[in-house]
């Protein structure tokens, strides 16, 4: 294959996704020349299949059950269905709008930019469209896609991943949701929303099992009152189309049947085929292997994003493609610590946390060292005027640092960005504690949290 490039790139990178474009972005502010290879969208999954559409659907959620909701403020308003057309363009504008923004950012900083589907055709190059792009650098950031079990097939018709679910245009009466992770209880929460009969199906002991058990007990809590319905420690058998749906089966002895049935098990890496392994690249199960720094077994390849085995979220993209540029263009890098990362799970009500669970905080420190406080919500004026229960759980080692900061309630994804700084600056609980938080806010239950646990609690009973 010809080289038609007359000048060989500082970076080439292969994918446009979070963590690809992050580090195109990045690279090309600290002077490097960029090429940027992506087959689909320039975006990736968050942009056109991930984050935003599935939050806009949520929010479309949210002010479906406000509007039913709304006497109970002494609003009178009727509820009079989902027209799911005008949730997708609702859905679909916000997508577009993201794009164009990034389509023009991507243009004026001068990254080269080939639409295409590209392979790894040596440790420094890479083929696209019949054209050899040669880099100094590549990095690999070509994300994931969802899931299947062996022998599940997901059709799109009455079996369905997370991108067909995104764009179903009806509305089910019955659903199936397989796994109790993040991506099943948002679709859970959508969907009930919407009116549909949901039933999660989880192998696991509890719903969104990477978080600590007692957030988890209360998002089942509160899925129990809003009528989803969840089968925990259920393995998967089998499904089957039945006349006008599916029967699903459990290893447990479980028989479900609905309408259609959401393959939520989590996403797999994108690499066969891409020459990765030719290259000498080193793998584990499709994952690409990578050091503190993002950098494989290969001096002249990097990897980011959901192709690496780290947390598979959109901000993690990001910092590690911004790691990976600033590292090349010579800037001194700290590696991430993947602990610090504020995690949200955005269904009603939300599950948002940051640091070490109870459990991994055991584990580290040991039992006799850990102590924890749970401030119920119901204390807090602005949960009260919004109607929300939950409980923020905050995780100390003795006489130290809060290492962990887990709540449950409406809205907590927005107040995880103090909890971050908490957990990131190794704050004590006596030093938020001295903090005053505007009330009524939301924000003042993490201050009446740290309260408390530095032994002074104000409106929290002893």
């Amino acid at each position: 294959m010809a080289n038609d490039a007359s000048t060989v790139f500082d970076v080439v990178i292969l994918g446009g996704g979070s963590g690809g474009y992050a580090a195109a972005l990045r690279g090309a502010q600290l002077g490097l020349s960029v090429a940027l290879i992506e087959k689909g969208e320039l975006g990736g999954t968050c942009l056109h299949r991930g984050c935003i559409p599935t939050k806009a659907l949520l929010h479309a959620a949210e002010v479906a059950d406000e509007t039913r909701e709304a006497a109970e403020f002494g609003v009178l308003a009727t509820f009079q269905g989902i027209d799911i057309n005008g949730v997708h363009k609702y859905k679909d504008d916000v997508v577009a709008g993201l794009y164009k923004g990034l389509q023009g950012l991507v243009a004026s900083r001068k990254v080269t930019f080939i639409q295409g589907e590209g392979t790894l055709s040596s440790q420094t190059s890479v083929d696209v469209n019949g054209q050899r792009i040669e880099g100094r650098h590549i990095i690999l950031a070509t994300g994931s896609v969802p899931r299947s079990i062996p022998g599940l097939d997901i059709d799109g018709n009455r079996i369905i991943s997370s991108d067909h679910a995104l764009k179903l245009d009806y509305i089910p009466k019955s659903a199936i949701i397989l796994g109790g992770g993040v991506i099943g209880c948002e679709f859970a929460s959508v969907w009930k929303s919407f009116g549909v009969e949901v039933t999660i199906v989880e192998g696991l002991p509890h719903l969104v099992p990477l978080e600590d058990e007692n957030s988890s007990k209360l998002l089942e809590r509160a899925f129990r009152k809003r009528g989803i319905k969840f089968e925990l420690k259920s393995r998967f058998s089998g499904v089957e189309y039945t006349e006008n749906g599916v029967r699903v089966s459990t290893e447990n002895g479980k028989s479900i049947e609905a309408d259609l049935l959401l393959v939520a098990i989590g996403r797999g890496p994108v690499s066969a085929g891409l020459g990765y392994e030719e290259q000498g690249v080193a793998m584990d199960r499709g994952y690409v292997l990578v050091d503190e720094y993002l950098r494989t077994n290969v001096p002249t390849i990097s990897a980011v994003g959901d192709l690496v085995p780290t947390l598979q979220l959109a901000h993690v993209g990001f910092a590690e493609g911004i790691l990976v540029a600033e590292r090349i263009a010579g800037l001194k890098v700290v590696p991430i610590d993947y602990d610090g990362i504020p995690r949200v799970t955005y269904s009603n009500p939300e599950v948002a946390s940051v640091g070490l669970t109870e459990a991994k905080a055991v584990e580290q420190y040991g039992k006799e060292k850990v102590v924890t406080l749970k401030y119920n919500l119901a204390g807090n004026g602005k949960s009260k005027i919004l109607k929300t229960a939950g409980e923020i759980k905050l995780v100390q080692v003795k006489d130290g640092a809060v290492v962990g900061v887990h709540m449950v309630g409406a809205r907590m994804g927005e107040q995880v960005g103090e909890a971050q700084l908490i957990y990131n600056w190794e704050a004590l609980p006596a030093e938020v504690a001295q903090l005053i938080h505007a009330h009524p806010s939301q924000s003042e239950a993490l201050g009446e949290a740290h309260l408390a646990l530095a032994g002074k609690p104000l409106h929290a009973h002893d």
